[in-house]
């Protein structure tokens, strides 16, 4: 079938334009959630905390049916911006183990010196934005957990509830695997025996 040059070269520009504006649409959509890189970080937990090599994890860890993140970083001093910042450190790891008033805890010295300052940064998220909202539900840095690796997904509180948890291999040398979820007012952590593998 034979088409007039000009027909062809409607077609042709159409097409460009149509795959020009599908190009800024997702340039756009990528473009309203925000990157997680140390500025990022930076700007939500100040200055002592910056993104250790470990992937964050969007999932929601609350149960209000909007996303949060999960953030593997490093934080010199966790305790710093905790007000100018709007979160609140907490140590669920030396809560289960009977003293956990990150005031003190955060002074430990770790197993694994190379690992000493490790935290795990959570944004709950609100509303249609999510983790990434102007002002997000709440943010916590949990200060000792030990990990290597983390991942999230679904752990069992009670007989008929499931939540999602942070589940982590911990570098205790020792191959186990611990969760830490939170229970509708805070964040526990409970130790669950082999490796994730």
């Amino acid at each position: 079938m034979w088409l007039p040059r000009s027909l062809l070269l409607l077609l042709a520009s159409h097409l460009w334009l149509g795959n020009l504006l599908a190009a800024q649409q997702s340039a756009h959509a990528t473009a309203d959630e925000p990157a997680v890189d140390n500025q990022f970080v930076q700007k939500q937990f100040g200055s002592t905390c910056s993104l250790i090599g470990l992937v964050p994890m969007a999932a929601d860890l609350d149960g209000d049916g909007v996303d949060d993140l999960v953030i593997p970083a490093h934080c010199t001093n966790p305790m710093m911006d905790q007000a100018e910042n709007n979160f609140v450190v907490v140590d669920p790891y030396n809560s289960f183990f009977g003293y956990g008033n990150p005031k003190v805890t955060t002074q430990f010295s770790t197993e694994d010196p190379g690992r000493r300052g490790y935290v795990l940064l959570v944004i709950h998220g609100a509303g249609s934005e999510a983790w990434h909202a102007a002002t997000p539900k709440a943010k916590f840095i949990l200060v000792n957990l030990p990990f290597r690796r983390i991942m999230v997904k679904k752990v069992a509180v009670g007989k008929k509830k499931t939540v999602l948890g942070i589940y982590a291999e911990e570098t205790d040398g020792s191959e186990t695997t611990s969760v830490t979820f939170w229970d509708g007012k805070k964040y526990r952590y409970q130790p669950m025996g082999s490796s994730m593998e």
